[in-house]
C-alpha cells in the first residue's frame, strides 16, 4: 500500500509538471490576473504570505508563452518578475525575492537629427534589450540611465526609416543619431508625434497640426494657411469672412501672444485678413497653447501662438515654390559652408493690383512679404541661429485713400551647451508693426507704430529622467506712437501733430519644472514673475475725482471728462508700476499607454491692450500700455479633459472643459472714438470678463482617408457694473454676451488619398453667428429716422457655415529628384452661401422706410495653384 500511494503521488506530480499553459503578462497585468490565467488552464493553486499584494503589478516588461510547460513558465517568470515563484506538489509558492546589491546606472544622453541636421522632437529611442524607452524633448534631445553593458539602439520616427546602433555603455556617455526620411514620403511632410494623442504629457489645450494637414485644407483663393487653419479645431474662431486676428476660448485677437521664432509680431494677417502673415512653405511647427500654458509664456491673457521657421539644408541647394492666382511664392535654402551652416530663404508676392489695372480699376491692393533663417555651428557646443521677417500691405482707393501697414522682426540666438544636462540660449530681439494711412483730398497723412527691443535667457536642464528643469529671465522695451499727423499739401486744413508718445519696460523670470512622479503620474508645475514699467516722458491728465469718464444722469450715458490739469513726468521716470506672481499648474495620470485624464491652472498678466471697438481687428489699431488709468488684465484658467488612443493610434479623442475668469477688461462706453484719440482714457471703463465650456476633438489618424471633427459648446460674456451704487454701466452693469461669444462651433475636415497622383479634400465649417446690437426702433431727427440700438450684443447675426473642397494632383507621384510638381483645385464655399459680415441699419432713398442690410464678403470662390520643387 505504502508503495502504491508513492506511485501515485509520482504520477500525479508527472502529470502536473507536464502540464502546458499559454500567458501573456506585461506592466499592466497584476499577479492576481496571472493567478488566474493559469489556475485556470491547469491543477495549480497559488499560495503566498500577507506581505505579497496581488493587486500590484510586479512585471517589467512584456512577453507571451505560448504552450509552455509550467516548469519553464516559473523559471522565465522569474527572470521577469520582481517576485519569487517555486513549485512545491501542486502548489506554486509565492514571496519576495531577496534583495540585490544596486548597479551603478550610467547616464546616457545624445540628440536626434534627420537628413537636414535639424532636431527631430518626439522620435523613439528604444533600447532592444531592455524593452524600454523615451522620446526625444522638444530640442531633440533624450536621456536614458543604464547599467554598464552592450545594447541595440532603435531609432525611429513616422516618416523616418528606424535606425539601429550597437552601444557599450561603460560610464556617462553622449551619442548623436541621424535618421533619413523614407523615400515613400513627401518632403514636406512634417509629423509633430507617432501618436495622435500624447496621453502622458501633462501639456493640454493645445491646437496643433502637421505642415501636411495645413496644406491640405481647402482656403479662400487656394493659398495654404496656417493661422487659418487653426479655425478648424475646438476653441478657435474669428469674425467671419475678410476678418483678421483670431479669439481663441472667448478672448480678444489681442490677447493672443504671437511669436515667431520667439519674437513677438503685432499683426498677423495680410489684405485685411485674406491671408495671414505666416508663409506655408517655410513654416515647420506651429503650437497653439489655448490653456495649461507654462511658466516660460507670459503677456498675454488668452492663448499663445508659437510659430517655428525650418532650418536651412545643411548639405545640399533646393528650390520650391507655387504660382497661384492672385500670389506666389518661392523658397530657396542650402549650405552657408557644408554641415558647419545654412540659410533658407522665402519670399511671396500678390499681384491683384495688375489685374485691377488692366480691367480699368484704378482700386490697388497687394501684400509681399519675406523670410530669412541662418543656422551656423560655431562649435559642437555652440551656435548662432538670425530669423528675420519683413511684411507690408499696400492699399489705395481711387488715389483718394492710400494705406500701408506691416511687420518687421529680427533675432540672434545663441545656443550653447554646458553639458549634456544643461544647455542654454541667448536671444536679443527687434519687432515692430507700422501703420501708415494718407488721405489724398483732405491733404493729411498718419503714421502710427509700436517698436520692441528685447532680450531673453533661457537655460534647459536635465536632472534626470524624472525631472527636468527649465527657467529664464526676459525683458521687453516698448516704444509707443499712437499717431503722428501732418500736412501733406499746400492748402491742407491739419497741422502738424504728435499724439502723446509712450513708453513702457516689461520684464519677467521664471521657472517650470516636469516631474514623473510615477509611471502614471507626471506634474508640471512652475511659477512666473513678471513686472511692468510706465514710463516717461508724458503729460498725463488729471481729473476731477479722478475720474476720466463721467456718468451723465440726466441722459444715462457715460461722457468723456474734462481735464482739470496735467502731470509731467521726465524722460525714464517711472509714471506707474505693476507686478504680478503667476503660478502654473498641470498633471496627467495614464490609466494605460491609451488613455489618461488631465488638468491644470494658469494664472497670466497682460500689460498692453489694443485699442478697438471691432470684433476684427483693423490695421488703423494701435497698442496701449497700462498706466494711471488702464489696469493690467489677469486672467485665472481652470481646465480638465480626457485623452484617449484607439487602436494603436489609428483614431484619437480629446474632451476638455475649460472655465477662465479675466480681471480689468477694457470696455468701451457707447459711441467711443479710438481712432486717433490722445485721450483715450475718456471713452473706456475696466470691467471683467469670463469664458466657460466644452471642447471635443475626434481624428481619424491613419489609412487613406483621415481627417477630424470637432465642436465646441461655449459662452463668452463680459461685465461692467457702474463705479457707483447711481451709475448704471455697460448694459446695465448685467453680463453681457462678448463679440467673440460663439455658442456652436463645429468643424469637418476629411482628407482621402484616392490613388498616388489624386486626393480629394473637404472642409465643412459652421458656428453660431456674431453678436451684435440690432436697431428695436428709429425716432425722428429733423428729416432723419435714427435707428435707436437695444442692449449691447443681445442679438446674433445669421447662422454661419460653408462647405470648401479641393483636389490635388500629381503628375509623376514617382519622381524624387529633379523637377516635381502638383496642382491644387480648390473651392471654397461650394453651394455660395451669403454669409453676413454685418447688418446695416438704413432708410432707403426711394420709399423713405426703414430698412436692415446684410453685407456679405464671399460667395463661390474657385482657385487653382501651381506648385514645384526641385
Amino acid at each position: 500500500m505504502k508503495h502504491l500511494i508513492t506511485v501515485c503521488f509520482f504520477l500525479l506530480s508527472f502529470s502536473v509538471f507536464s502540464q502546458n499553459v499559454t500567458v501573456t503578462v506585461d506592466q499592466t497585468v497584476t499577479l492576481k490576473e496571472l493567478f488566474k490565467q493559469i489556475e485556470q488552464q491547469t491543477d495549480f493553486k497559488f499560495a503566498f504570505t500577507d506581505q505579497i499584494d496581488t493587486s500590484q503589478k510586479y512585471f517589467t516588461r512584456k512577453s507571451t508563452y505560448k504552450k509552455i510547460e509550467i516548469e519553464k513558465l516559473i523559471a522565465e517568470l522569474n527572470k521577469n518578475a520582481q517576485i519569487q515563484f517555486s513549485i512545491v506538489g501542486n502548489n506554486i509558492f509565492v514571496k519576495h525575492k531577496a534583495p540585490k546589491a544596486t548597479k551603478k546606472k550610467n547616464k546616457v544622453t545624445g540628440q536626434v537629427f534627420d537628413e537636414n541636421n535639424e532636431t527631430v522632437i518626439g522620435a523613439n529611442v528604444f533600447i532592444k534589450e531592455l524593452e524600454t524607452g523615451i522620446i526625444t524633448d522638444k530640442n531633440g534631445k533624450f536621456t536614458l540611465e543604464l547599467p554598464k553593458g552592450s545594447y541595440t539602439v532603435s531609432i525611429s520616427y513616422l516618416g523616418y526609416s528606424t535606425k539601429e546602433k550597437q552601444i557599450t555603455v561603460s560610464d556617462d556617455v553622449s551619442i548623436n543619431f541621424s535618421i533619413a526620411s523614407d523615400s515613400q514620403q513627401l518632403d514636406q511632410v512634417i509629423i509633430t508625434n507617432t501618436k495622435a494623442v500624447d496621453v502622458r504629457n501633462t501639456q493640454m489645450s493645445v491646437n496643433r497640426l502637421s505642415m501636411e494637414d495645413i496644406k491640405r485644407i481647402p482656403v479662400a483663393l487656394g493659398e495654404p494657411d496656417p493661422l487659418k487653419s487653426l479655425l478648424t479645431l475646438p476653441g478657435v474662431t474669428n469674425a467671419g469672412d475678410l476678418s483678421s486676428g483670431f479669439n481663441v476660448r472667448g478672448g480678444a485677437a489681442d490677447q493672443n501672444l504671437i511669436l515667431l521664432d520667439g519674437a513677438p509680431v503685432y499683426g498677423d494677417s495680410h489684405m485685411f485678413g485674406f491671408f495671414s502673415i505666416f508663409n506655408a512653405d517655410i513654416v515647420s511647427a506651429l503650437d497653439l497653447y489655448k490653456g495649461g500654458i507654462s511658466s516660460k509664456y507670459g503677456g498675454r491673457v488668452s492663448s499663445v501662438l508659437d510659430v517655428a521657421q525650418q532650418t536651412g539644408d545643411f548639405e545640399k541647394y533646393k528650390v520650391n515654390g507655387g504660382i497661384g492666382l492672385i500670389s506666389s511664392r518661392l523658397l530657396v535654402q542650402g549650405p552657408i559652408k557644408k554641415e558647419k551652416g545654412s540659410f533658407i530663404l522665402a519670399g511671396r508676392a500678390s499681384y491683384a493690383h495688375l489685374f485691377m489695372k488692366l480691367a480699368d480699376n484704378k482700386n490697388s491692393a497687394m501684400f509681399y512679404d519675406f523670410n530669412a533663417k541662418l543656422n551656423y555651428r560655431l562649435s559642437p557646443n555652440n551656435s548662432l541661429t538670425f530669423s528675420g521677417y519683413l511684411g507690408s500691405d499696400l492699399f489705395d482707393l481711387n488715389k483718394r485713400f492710400a494705406s500701408t501697414y506691416g511687420n518687421a522682426m529680427g533675432i540672434l540666438s545663441w545656443k550653447h551647451k554646458f553639458s549634456e544636462s544643461l544647455n542654454t540660449n541667448l536671444s536679443v530681439l527687434y519687432s515692430d508693426y507700422k501703420f501708415n494711412l494718407t488721405m489724398t483730398e483732405e491733404k493729411f497723412e498718419w503714421d502710427s507704430k509700436i517698436s520692441s527691443y528685447g532680450l531673453k535667457y533661457n537655460w534647459n536642464y536635465i536632472r534626470s529622467e524624472k525631472l527636468k528643469l527649465n527657467y529664464g529671465i526676459d525683458g521687453l522695451y516698448y516704444d509707443f506712437n499712437p499717431g503722428t499727423v501732418k500736412p501733406s499739401g499746400a492748402g491742407s486744413q491739419f497741422n502738424y501733430k504728435q499724439l502723446n508718445k509712450k513708453y513702457a519696460f516689461e520684464s519677467s523670470a521664471y521657472i517650470d519644472f516636469e516631474h514623473q512622479i510615477t509611471e502614471k503620474l507626471n506634474l508640471r508645475y512652475g511659477l512666473r514673475y513678471s513686472m511692468f514699467l510706465r514710463l516717461g516722458a508724458e503729460d498725463i491728465n488729471t481729473y476731477k475725482d479722478g475720474k476720466a469718464v463721467v456718468y451723465n444722469p440726466l441722459y444715462n450715458i457715460y461722457e468723456e471728462g474734462t481735464p482739470t490739469g496735467t502731470k509731467s513726468y521726465k524722460n525714464g521716470q517711472t509714471i506707474s508700476k505693476f507686478d504680478n506672481l503667476e503660478p502654473r499648474l498641470a498633471l496627467s495620470y495614464a490609466f494605460n499607454d491609451d488613455n489618461s485624464v488631465k488638468a491644470s491652472y494658469n494664472r497670466m498678466a497682460q500689460y498692453i491692450h489694443m485699442l478697438s471697438n471691432t470684433q476684427s481687428p483693423m490695421p488703423m489699431n494701435v497698442w496701449t500700455p497700462s498706466g494711471p488709468f488702464t489696469k493690467p488684465q489677469l486672467l485665472d484658467q481652470y481646465a480638465v479633459g480626457y485623452f484617449r488612443n484607439f487602436k494603436e493610434g489609428d483614431y484619437s479623442f480629446e474632451g476638455e472643459l475649460f472655465y477662465k475668469n479675466i480681471q480689468n477688461r477694457i470696455d468701451y462706453i457707447d459711441g467711443a472714438d479710438v481712432v486717433a484719440n490722445d485721450d483715450i482714457e475718456q471713452v473706456i471703463l475696466n470691467g471683467k470678463a469670463r469664458a466657460y465650456g466644452m471642447e471635443l476633438l475626434f481624428r481619424k489618424n491613419k489609412g487613406n482617408f483621415t481627417g477630424w471633427v470637432s465642436y465646441t459648446l461655449s459662452r463668452a460674456e463680459q461685465k461692467t457694473p457702474g463705479r457707483t451704487p447711481d451709475e448704471p454701466g455697460i448694459a446695465n452693469g448685467d453680463w453681457y454676451l462678448s463679440g467673440y461669444d460663439k455658442l456652436h462651433n463645429l468643424n469637418i475636415v476629411g482628407n482621402y488619398d484616392f490613388s498616388p497622383k489624386w486626393s480629394f479634400n473637404a472642409n465643412f465649417s459652421l458656428r453660431s453667428g456674431q453678436p451684435v446690437t440690432y436697431a428695436g426702433s428709429y425716432y425722428n431727427f429733423g428729416e432723419l429716422n435714427v435707428p435707436n440700438y437695444g442692449v449691447r450684443n443681445e442679438n446674433r447675426l445669421p447662422l454661419y457655415h460653408h462647405l470648401d473642397v479641393a483636389a490635388t494632383y500629381t503628375p509623376k507621384p514617382d519622381k524624387k529628384k529633379g523637377w516635381q510638381s502638383y496642382w491644387v483645385f480648390s473651392i471654397y464655399n461650394i453651394y455660395n452661401r451669403a454669409n453676413a459680415v454685418s447688418m446695416a441699419f438704413t432708410t432707403n432713398e426711394d420709399t423713405g422706410l426703414n430698412e436692415t442690410k446684410r453685407l456679405s464678403i464671399f460667395g463661390l470662390v474657385p482657385s487653382i495653384s501651381y506648385n514645384f520643387k526641385f
